[in-house]
């Protein structure tokens, strides 16, 4: 019960080499502030481990952390998921800045998810959307970066990677419609299919949570909404992580070179 809880709360503690290396790699290319402070490792895993730790201390003498052994019991107290391998890292938080127009891309890729219920699918959408090329993700007021160890490692390690935003849903949409971006949401009423849509870049693409899905001052902003097409009579939603990935795909698949 206690880690079912604390998987919503705060967390700058990141589980497993997958998370470590995007911290590093973010570290190393600046792409955002946050930085580790210590690593600990299970002492009983460092034979096993020891080609990670030795990547990790030389990381470490590079950009300025200490290893440190503990227990496995303690990292199992500590950490929210199970996968953590005998290390794990504490870190400082991420400061995110507001969205603003000079941050942005010429024609770019970048996403919104509104009303996401839960930091994993949080994660999941971000994973697929990495993968599709997107330039930036940009986050409501409500967001799930403050459990950003859990996003990290369901996300294998792309939140750490990507550029990331804070604004007010219609307002970005404004911003982005000054950049001479297309608005797109996902929706079903008075869509259009995503094959037939016009997704190529500049585009800003709003997917919803399965449960409350996009407002409707968000919609009202959009150039098009587009729907994900089913191959048979299906009454229900697909999760939010689901959709980001098949439209992700789809703005890939237009704008490939």
């Amino acid at each position: 019960m206690k880690k079912e809880i604390s998987r919503f709360a705060d967390s700058v503690l990141f589980e497993g080499m997958t998370s470590l290396r995007a911290c590093i790699r973010a570290m190393e290319e600046s792409i955002h502030d946050r930085r580790i402070l210590r690593v600990l490792y299970d002492r009983d895993k460092a034979d096993s481990k020891r080609k990670e730790l030795g990547y990790l201390r030389a990381m470490g003498t590079k950009l300025g952390f200490p290893l440190e052994e503990t227990d496995g019991a303690y990292l199992d107290e500590v950490t929210v998921g199970s996968s953590h391998g005998g290390i794990i890292a504490e870190c400082t938080d991420r400061r995110i800045p507001s969205l603003s127009a000079d941050l942005l891309r010429d024609a770019g890729f970048y996403v919104l998810i509104e009303g996401i219920e839960d930091p994993y699918n949080f994660g999941y959408a971000i994973r697929s959307l990495y993968a599709c090329g997107v330039d930036g993700i940009v986050l409501s007021p409500r967001n799930w970066m403050s459990a950003a160890g859990v996003v990290c490692r369901s996300s294998a390690g792309a939140s750490e990677l990507l550029p990331m935003y804070t604004c007010d849903g219609v307002e970005a949409a404004g911003i982005f419609r000054d950049r001479g971006y297309k608005i797109c949401c996902a929706g079903i009423r008075d869509s259009v299919s995503s094959f037939d849509a016009d997704l190529t870049c500049p585009l800003f693409l709003i997917v919803g949570g399965e449960k409350r899905g996009i407002s409707r001052a968000l919609l009202d902003t959009a150039d098009t909404v587009v729907r994900i097409d089913y191959g048979r009579e299906f009454a229900g939603s697909l999760s939010a992580a689901s959709a980001a990935s098949m439209l992700g795909y789809e703005v890939l698949r237009q704008n490939r070179k």
